[in-house]
Parts: structure tokens; sequence; C-alpha cells
């Protein structure tokens, strides 16, 4: 198929598509995003980055809300790092805030010391992708025009695809077993078949950072594991949240437990991960022990109230 990332995106052209990180935009705001990559030391297209961080990062709804308050994370190139909590913790809209769907209202997202706020959409977009935990869109596209749209941001809008574009798409709906996918209509999709199409979509961008919002929902326990071992093989800087604690522990270099917005403890998973922090944080009783196997905490929840710890 040729022409796939034109015809997507004059499909999109004139909106606003945050799960695309917001790829579009006037050939003024395409230069200036280049000149603000350059000055960051990212050369335009390979995404690359050493490391992101948040500083005392935090978002106030406009009715006063408080969702996220004061994080500071480190995410380094080849780590995976998870955040985990219960519901409501302020995951997401942490998240929404690292890869530019929210505005921080305090704090700041630097990558490689720069200041993200100072990047326009398109650059953001090379050096950040991100896979939404909502995979719904509203273009009635196909799986391989979905995951061409992760060329955008190294394009002009007027430009086609070129055949290295289209092998970077085979490849990645390859590596995520998306590949039957390819022509089918996106909509169509299963839950866990979107989320791998968006993947896809991610890994064409060639970023240097992945977000990913509960990158396993929906899927079937193979890809789940799949799913993250390719994240984790990548090299990038992969910043997660995650509901399952057992996968966290496993996949994961270190975690940041979120409680009210608030991160309440961080480390690597042996250290973090214990049974009186789920009895403080998720309200629920816990055995934490090593899996022979793997070396990774394994989480069993138990029925009944839990059991603390006195303070000494």
């Amino acid at each position: 198929m040729t022409g796939t990332w034109r015809e997507a995106t004059e499909v999109t052209e004139g909106k606003e598509v945050t799960e695309a990180n917001e790829v579009m935009g006037t050939e003024e705001a395409m230069e200036a995003a280049a000149e603000v990559v350059e000055a960051t030391g990212s050369a335009a297209g390979t995404g690359a980055v050493r490391t992101l961080r948040t500083e005392d990062l935090g978002y106030t709804t406009p009715s006063g809300r408080r969702l996220v308050d004061g994080v500071s994370l480190t995410v380094r190139a080849g780590e995976t790092v998870g955040l985990v909590g219960p519901n409501g913790s302020g995951k997401t809209t942490l998240l929404r805030c690292v890869y530019g769907a929210l505005t921080p209202t305090a704090g700041r997202v630097l990558l490689d010391g720069a200041d993200l706020a100072a990047a326009g959409a398109k650059a953001r977009a090379r050096r950040i992708a991100t896979v939404p935990q909502d995979g719904q869109t509203g273009f009635d596209l196909s799986v391989r025009q979905i995951v061409a749209m992760g060329r955008s941001p190294h394009k002009r809008f007027w430009e086609a695809d070129t055949a290295a574009d289209r092998a970077l798409v085979d490849e990645a709906l390859a590596r995520v077993g998306a590949d039957g996918l390819a022509d089918r209509p996106f909509g169509q999709l299963s839950g866990g078949e979107r989320q791998r199409a968006l993947l896809a979509r991610a890994l064409v961008q060639q970023p240097g950072v992945l977000v990913l919002d509960e990158p396993t929902n929906h899927l079937d326990i193979r890809y789940q594991l799949e799913v993250l071992g390719l994240v984790r093989a990548l090299g990038t800087a992969n910043l997660l949240a995650l509901h399952d604690l057992t996968l966290a522990a496993y996949y994961c270099d270190r975690l940041y437990v979120l409680d009210g917005g608030r991160v309440v403890a961080s480390g690597p998973p042996g250290e973090v991960l214990t049974a009186d922090l789920l009895a403080q944080v998720y309200g629920v009783a816990a055995e934490v022990a090593v899996h022979p196997a793997t070396g990774a905490p394994t989480v069993t929840y138990l029925p009944g109230p839990p059991q603390r710890t006195p303070a000494r």
C-alpha cells in the first residue's frame, strides 16, 4: 500500500490527536519544533534520550482537585520503571503530563535536562511515544494506516510514505504479533488487538522514551508476557503504569508507588513490595515471597482484613 501516512494524516488534518502525540502542525511550528530538538541535543528522527525526569510535578484541575502532587522520578535509557497504586492514585494523570496531553500546573518534565515545556508537539513526539489506556480512535482507518501515523513526527505534511517507512510498519506489526491484522479496520479490533496495534505505532515512532498506560489491558497472558518482554528489550527509557504487581515486579527495574497523587515508596521491586505497604496503600492482606524460578517478588492476596506489623 502506498501513501499510507498521507492518507492517515489527511483524515486527521485540523484535529488534535492526543494519542498520536499531537503530530499535526503548521510549517512554522514544524520548523520551530526542529530547532527545539537541535537545542536539546537530539537529532531529528532518532529520538535518542538518556534520561527522563520529573521535578516536583503537580496537576490540579480547574475545579481545584489535586490529582498529582510533587512527584519527582527518574527513568534512564534502558530502564523499565513502573507506576503502581490503586485506582485514582494519579498514575494516568502523571503519564498524561509526561507525554503532553496535560500541561502540569506545577513542576517540570525534563529530557536530558531540557524542559519539555519549551518543545512543540512535533518535537516532543519525536522523542516520546505513548500507548494510552483507551485504544479507541474516531477515525475509520486500517491497522496499517494507524501504525503508519507513528512516522508523522518525522515528516512534513505533504510527504508520502517511503519504502523505509513501509518496512518499519511491517517490522513493528510483526514484532507485536499483529502482522495478520494489517488490513483490518482498526475500529473492529478487540481490545487486546488494539493494544498491540498501538504499541506497533509507538515502535514506528522510534522514540527515546516510551510511555505506556496499562499496556497489558485486554491482553491474553501470552501477549502480556511478550509485550512487556519486548518493551524491556527496546533499550528505550520506559515508564509504564501497571495494576498487576507480580508482572510489575518481574519486568520493572524500579517502582514508584502512588497514593493520593503522591509517591509513598520507590525503589527496586524487592524493596518496595511488602505486605505492610500493600496493607497501607491498597488496604488488602497479602503475602509477598520471592519466586524460586524468577527471583522476583510474587504477590498473593489473602482474604480478610490486612494485618499490619506493629510500629516499633
